[in-house]
């Protein structure tokens, strides 16, 4: 079946509008068969790949998984999606930024540093709109990749020129000396993965594509703090991938609340930790997306983090509960836990602060506890 979705955004702190509709050649009546469409492909045999790559006008990407993102005509990926040896054929979604420093002392990261637990070793991928090359409150940041472009003066292809990926890092890793904040795992080393553009947009290939390039790298922590409300085949194919081999991915679960079930993609998938926002009275906040596939929550309100110019400003969303969470996931995997006991002990030291199961998962993350300290639930 060739599946047409959309991902767009209200705001910052919101995401909804995409829809995954399910497309045959009937759906496609009076649309223009000619037209060319970019569509991941999944494969299920070698015959199914050598199909699809023949029928592309341009192969976009291969990936080392069994899939492709291609160039092709509406009628070829039509006529594809009802191919032997082909898993799925998708259009090629967007997703966005997700827009949120009482939250570092409210999970105990203060104990955790006091005690020598500052993230060094750990490698956090921050698959977001970059990160800067010389901000003062990240001296950490090492190698990195672009998947999209970035515009206007970058100092490498994968700075930050829309600023939320420099935010997102300063909670997971600011320097001490930063006047902003101190991330939760202040000497772990971050690797921006640009994904998304100077406005906070990228396509779900991109996306999977720096999730696949983590996995690659073999590093420790991906902190994915966008998200879009449908689903993505080739997205799912890549975050079992990096699970698979050994990377802790940490999603955000969206900006869609007040609701009831709406924890957005990739988030929402079994292989990531999602993460809901909570406030300093230890409530869901308001805009926090909860479901069923909420893992843990983290202050997500009123966090003040350091901007890519060195400034400080104050921000919402479940982008930096997500970010507290992934500090956390460092200063774990930085002992020598493998991503799958690192999930398993953030989930059991975890702080229950009465909310229910949809809005805060196993409890509200603790630095502290997960190092074998005692926090004392404050």
């Amino acid at each position: 079946m060739f599946d047409e979705q959309s991902i767009s955004r209200r705001t910052v702190l919101k995401t909804t509008g995409g829809s995954l509709l399910a497309v045959g050649a009937g759906g496609l009546a009076g649309a223009d068969p000619g037209e060319t469409v970019r569509v991941n492909v999944g494969f299920a045999s070698e015959r199914g790949r050598s199909a699809a790559l023949d029928a592309a006008d341009d192969v976009v990407r291969e990936f080392t998984f069994d899939a492709a993102t291609l160039d092709l005509p509406k009628r070829a990926a039509t006529a594809l999606s009802e191919r032997a040896g082909v898993r799925y054929v998708e259009r090629d979604g967007t997703a966005r930024a997700l827009s949120t420093t009482w939250g570092y002392d409210r999970i105990d990261a203060d104990v955790a540093n006091a005690s020598g637990y500052t993230g060094d070793g750990a490698d956090v991928a921050v698959i977001d709109t970059g990160l800067p090359c010389d901000d003062p409150c990240l001296p950490n940041v090492g190698a990195g990749e672009a998947f999209v472009d970035c515009s206007g003066g970058c100092c490498a292809p994968w700075d930050d020129d829309n600023g939320h990926g420099t935010q997102v890092g300063a909670v997971i890793g600011a320097s001490e000396a930063c006047e902003c904040t101190t991330g939760v795992a202040p000497d772990a080393t971050l690797h921006a993965v640009k994904v998304l553009d100077g406005y906070g947009a990228g396509s779900y290939s991109d996306i999977a594509a720096g999730v696949e390039y983590v996995a690659n790298q073999g590093w420790d922590v991906a902190n994915i703090s966008l998200g879009g409300s449908s689903g993505s085949s080739v997205l799912r194919d890549a975050v079992q991938y990096a699970t698979d081999n050994g990377v802790l991915l940490v999603g955000a679960a969206g900006g869609g609340g007040p609701c009831s079930s709406c924890v957005g993609y990739p988030a929402a998938y079994s292989e990531v930790v999602a993460v809901s926002a909570t406030n300093s009275n230890d409530e869901l906040a308001s805009f926090s997306s909860r479901g069923p596939e909420v893992e843990l929550a983290a202050p997500g309100s009123d966090v003040t983090t350091g901007g890519s110019d060195g400034g400080c400003a104050t921000f919402s969303g479940t982008s930096y509960a997500t970010a507290h969470v992934s500090g956390v996931a460092a200063l774990v995997m930085a002992e020598g836990y493998a991503n799958t006991g690192a999930r398993t002990r953030l989930r059991n030291t975890a702080e229950d602060v009465g909310l229910s199961s949809d809005e805060q998962g196993y409890g509200l993350v603790d630095a502290a506890a997960a190092v074998g300290l005692d926090s004392g639930d404050d």
